[in-house]
């Protein structure tokens, strides 16, 4: 005859403190369970399912009291006597709680989840933070808290409506930015249907063309004309900004490329500069030939322990576009770094024939011809060298005496 198990009571279950398995009785196989230490302890059940012995965990005590544990131990057995297995119940509960939770996210968590998939493939993360920062800021108030399923056209009007006319070019960009999360979390099975935030067909029947509402501003350039005038009285402007901004003339780079130039990417030498395809906009390395007007200045230019920066700023840091602007300022000027690059275009186109896609590899312009790109692999580097030397020679040409680079020089490259 099996051994019937004594009825504790609360008070005699609160007195059981020796490591091992007591069992308490009212509930066959119900036991509380004490650790080594005698500190920890805690609710089982042991019963056989399917001619197997198995156990299950129903709380600690004194958190689940005893009227509990006698309550979950019915409970789980009568779930057991119809086929329920209350471990496998408890795990699925837990994935359709996982599920519904990742399914019920809002527009910001889907913005961070969308930047941490994708974040790897941008150019630098100041494409990151522009993207983090322009949906913070005009889309996360408006939209952000809403279920990503949720947000409809007229959500995303309320983010771009008001900027579209004032702010068309950041307008443009959120829009593009909010279609591409929400494409993501269609994927990702979170919403169904179209998207609200596509253009053709459906919000360009809403807005306005932004080519109709914005100006495109170009960036105020000197006239080619005026650089013979313009470079020695650059030349007498001190600091690192002006050093930097006579630089960048000469290679007719980006700002940002020439003040993030590093002395390990440089072999004077070939009078060469390479700058890696994490600094380009386009994402890939770009060689630029350096002529001896550049190669004269990088030669004169001081190195500073501590870092590899060409032209620095305080604490070794980086200069800022600003610092650049801020020496044309002093000059009275009121045209931009970057207006530079279409000085040194125009002038390549009227006053020289060097071939268009010299001049636009000098830039570092991407050929918009996918097919012609994929055949002309070539970085016309040479003929580049020798267009780069007629430029920095022409910065410190009078007009009235510069000459056209003539047919046989622009062959002879």
């Amino acid at each position: 005859m099996p051994k019937i198990t004594k009825v504790l009571t609360a008070l005699e279950v609160g007195r059981i403190k020796e490591p091992g398995v007591h069992l308490v009785g009212t509930v066959a196989g119900l036991a509380l369970s004490v650790s080594p230490t005698g500190l920890g302890r805690s609710w089982l059940l042991r019963t056989m399912v399917h001619g197997k012995r198995r156990e299950f965990g129903l709380g600690s005590f004194p958190e689940v009291t005893l009227a509990m544990a006698h309550q979950k131990a019915r409970d789980m057995k009568d779930k057991l006597s119809k086929g329920i297995d209350p471990v496998q119940e408890k795990q699925e509960a837990a994935r359709r709680l996982l599920a519904t939770s990742f399914l019920n996210k809002t527009f910001t968590e889907c913005c961070v989840s969308y930047v941490l998939a994708h974040g790897a493939t941008w150019r630098n993360a100041k494409h990151r933070q522009q993207w983090e920062n322009t949906l913070a800021t005009y889309a996360a108030p408006i939209i952000g808290q809403l279920p990503i399923d949720a947000v409809d056209t007229a959500g995303v009007m309320a983010v771009l409506q008001p900027i579209w006319v004032t702010k068309t070019e950041t307008a443009t960009r959120i829009r593009g930015r909010i279609e591409q999360v929400l494409d993501w979390a269609t994927v990702q099975k979170m919403r169904q249907g179209e998207n609200p935030a596509r253009w053709k067909g459906h919000l360009d029947k809403l807005l306005p063309k932004p080519s109709k509402v914005s100006k495109v501003e170009h960036h105020k350039a000197l006239a080619y004309t005026d650089m013979g005038a313009f470079m020695p009285k650059l030349l007498e402007v001190k600091g690192m900004g002006a050093l930097a901004l006579r630089f960048t003339i000469y290679t007719a780079a980006r700002s940002g490329e020439c003040r993030g130039a590093r002395w390990s990417e440089f072999d004077l030498d070939a009078g060469v500069w390479t700058v890696p395809a994490e600094r380009m906009k386009a994402g890939r390395e770009h060689r630029v030939p350096l002529s001896a007007e550049a190669l004269d200045l990088l030669k004169d230019m001081p190195r500073l322990d501590g870092t590899d920066l060409v032209f620095w700023g305080p604490s070794k840091r980086e200069l800022s576009d600003m610092t650049l602007s801020a020496a044309l300022r002093r000059m009275g000027m009121s045209e931009t770094v970057h207006g530079f690059r279409s000085t040194f275009r125009v002038w390549a186109a009227e006053r020289t024939v060097f071939p268009r896609e010299i001049a636009e590899a000098a830039l570092a312009h991407t050929n918009g011809d996918k097919v012609e790109a994929a055949y002309l692999r070539s970085d016309h580097f040479e003929k580049r060298r020798h267009l780069m030397d007629q430029w920095a020679k022409f910065c410190h040409t009078p007009v009235s005496t510069a000459q056209v680079v003539s047919i046989a020089e622009a062959r002879a490259a």
